[in-house]
């Protein structure tokens, strides 16, 4: 979903950083003109004995981001790296973070891997199928595969059973660079309107059941790339935006 590059605004941008759930850091960078209102770049880093940092933000931003992940630990620390689909901001800085952690293995799907992955990343990546689980030491990650949900087909989330933190990816996008974390409010409204502005969202008869099936995680934390994330009934928000978008697709079918 990358639209402009941040060279031009690179003195006026800065990442700020917020622990939104136990041992799991918000790194957001706020990019002013990509929609209205400012449009925000996250990417979630989970403290453990072997550091995950999910999302990697676009080449160019990899100095803020690096400053940012080293305010909670020693970049060389960190062990794994994974994205939500292969995009500029899901991986663009992917190498970056591979040449500065000398011991960080990318992790992704089996599909992403082979389509794409084990070409870009310069260390052979980690393949795992859908429902594995990765133990962190202190945090236990299991990867669910969500193929062109929101978009992509080795589209992926992960879930971060210790602390029940969904790493979701594009779901819920929305603009404007609100608080770090907000506690249960309407995450839909925005997201469709979000999705009226960027026609981000492969609409398809598996949209609503596969997010209906991350429903059935029941998390407690929604940890938005684009947007702020969200404590409280991540299942309800799930099922909302899956009714939704089984709304806006009979419309379709029908018109």
């Amino acid at each position: 979903m990358w639209r402009r590059s941040p060279r031009a605004h690179a003195v006026a941008m800065e990442t700020s950083v917020h622990e939104i759930a136990d041992g799991v850091y918000r790194l957001s960078t706020c990019i002013a003109d990509v929609a209205p209102g400012g449009f925000t770049f996250n990417q979630y880093l989970i403290d453990a004995e072997e550091p995950l940092l999910f999302h990697t933000g676009p080449r160019r931003m990899f100095p803020l981001v690096a400053d940012a992940v080293g305010r909670v630990l020693d970049v060389s620390r960190l062990r794994w790296i994974s994205f939500g689909h292969v995009e500029s901001d899901e991986c663009g800085a992917m190498n970056a973070w591979l040449a500065a952690a000398p011991d960080a293995r990318v992790t992704f799907n089996r599909l992403g891997c082979l389509v794409s992955v084990d070409d870009l990343a310069d260390r052979p990546p980690v393949p795992v199928d859908d429902g594995d689980r990765l133990d962190l030491g202190g945090h236990v990650v299991r990867t669910v595969t969500t193929p062109h949900v929101p978009h992509g087909w080795e589209a992926q989330v992960l879930h971060d059973e210790t602390t029940g933190t969904l790493l979701c990816g594009d779901l819920f996008t929305q603009t404007g660079d609100g608080p770090a974390l907000v506690h249960d409010t309407d995450l839909v409204t925005p997201a469709m309107q979000a999705d009226d502005l960027f026609g981000a969202t492969a609409l398809t008869v598996g949209t609503a059941p596969a997010i209906r099936g991350l429903a059935g995680l029941a998390p407690r934390t929604l940890a938005l790339m684009h947007g702020p994330a969200y404590a409280g009934d991540g299942a309800a928000a799930l099922h909302d935006l899956a009714d939704a978008y089984a709304t806006r697709l009979s419309r379709e079918v029908a018109a």
